[in-house]
């Protein structure tokens, strides 16, 4: 993988290594595009505070906004997480083969 690509990975996992943020993904994947009015119920956080988590999200690519009315909606960019999976499952094979090595040089 690239350095770009990699440099492009490690923004989407920075914002997906907040907790809250974390959280607010898995609302907009369960329950679908929402107002911050939405996503701040329930949540324990100010509307403000969730308006500067879903910024840092969407600086990474993982959400877009439009306007709906007077409501600013956002969603989840799933082909970003795709990518972000894609990449964790080359690691994973990168890891796979090298553990197979060991156990083909200890046996």
């Amino acid at each position: 993988m690239s350095t770009a690509r990699k440099a492009d990975s490690a923004i989407v996992f920075a914002a997906l290594g907040d907790e809250t943020r974390l959280r607010l993904v898995a609302r907009l994947c369960d329950e679908g595009p929402m107002s911050i009015t939405r996503l701040t119920t329930g949540c324990g956080i100010t509307r403000q505070a969730v308006t500067k988590h879903l910024r840092v999200m969407d600086r990474a690519g993982l959400v877009r906004n439009r306007r709906h009315g007077r409501e600013s909606v956002w969603e989840l960019e799933r082909a970003r997480l795709v990518q972000a999976r894609r990449y964790l499952d080359a690691i994973s094979k990168q890891w796979d083969e090298a553990l197979e090595r060991l156990r083909a040089l200890v046996e």
